[in-house]
């Protein structure tokens, strides 16, 4: 197995293919997550996702592929119970999150503000779709980010795209990851579950077929708003950095764009909601891991995950 390592979307990317094509495989996906880093960041005013910000009321001529992340996005909104929601973009500027989490820690503590946004009554619902037209009207008002759910979409995306040069290869943006095939003389794919009390540390090995795996955690993306500690995992209920039991999820899926999501919308729904919130999606399952390290997982466990010790 070959490896192909370098940095985009503010985290490191991990490619890995087998057979004899693997530098056109390695070139090809690093081209194509370069340039939808370009294409779906918030922190680039010549984006294309600031220029759909931007044109909030209106309708936006959008690219094949904003059309196609769009209509996951609203997908992904509704499967999760409202849990994911692209429109929470006012919230982490709110708490401090305006510009990329590089550039925040360079930074160093920012000032709290005088006035916090109120919650938007205009659900995100409300996108309007016209695939006809390749066209996309925000509501009038409404930002939103795209950051995590393009991350994982872009894996997938990548993945498959060396899937032409390899027929065995993985995606690894920052923990949202797509698999192809299996390794040779393996059955599974090994991942190492990181502890997230101790990112130097891991907790196991999971065996895992091919599909997509995606981790959240609210340990790793923080940062300091005066004196409070703050992370990018907004409860769109109230619009504050969620509060919950669990330090990470894992959750494996048919998709990209569902397992990182629905590891989002796991970590803030909690121990309580997390069977409701799974109820209608019999192809998620995850892992989670709450302040004492002790792992809680979900209530039919996919048979894909085989071992975890």
């Amino acid at each position: 197995m070959q490896s192909h390592q370098f940095r985009a979307m503010n985290t490191i990317i991990l490619l890995e293919a087998e057979g004899s094509e693997t530098s056109q495989a390695f070139d090809t996906a690093q081209r194509f997550i370069k340039n939808s880093e370009q294409r779906f960041t918030r922190f680039k005013e010549t984006s294309e996702l600031s220029a759909l910000n931007r044109s909030a009321g209106k309708w936006f001529s959008a690219s094949s592929e904003m059309m196609e992340l769009m209509t996951t996005a609203i997908h992904c909104h509704k499967a999760t119970g409202g849990l994911f929601d692209p429109s929470i973009l006012p919230y982490l500027e709110a708490v401090g999150y305006t510009q990329s989490m590089d550039q925040l820690w360079l930074l160093g503590p920012s000032q709290q503000p005088e006035n916090y946004p109120h919650k938007s009554e205009i659900p995100f619902t409300e996108v309007e779709i016209d695939k006809a037209r390749n066209r996309i009207r925000l509501p009038k008002n409404m930002k939103i980010d795209l950051g995590g759910i393009a991350k994982g979409w872009i894996a997938e995306k990548a993945a498959k795209l060396m899937a032409a040069h390899s027929p065995v290869c993985a995606a690894n943006a920052g923990g949202d990851m797509f698999l192809i095939g299996h390794p040779v003389e393996q059955r599974n794919w090994e991942i190492m579950l990181e502890d997230p009390r101790n990112p130097s540390q891991d907790l196991m090995i999971l065996l895992v077929e091919k599909g997509a795996v995606a981790t959240s955690s609210v340990t790793k993306r923080t940062w300091h708003q005066g004196k409070i500690t703050r992370h990018h995992l907004i409860d769109p209920r109230n619009g504050q950095p969620a509060e919950t039991m669990w330090l990470s999820v894992t959750v494996f899926a048919p998709n990209a764009a569902l397992a990182e999501t629905f590891a989002k919308s796991i970590l803030i729904a909690g121990p309580m909601e997390a069977e409701r919130l799974l109820a209608n999606t019999p192809t998620i399952s995850f892992l989670a891991v709450d302040t004492q390290g002790q792992i809680w997982k979900s209530p039919a466990e996919k048979e894909s995950i085989y071992e975890y010790a």
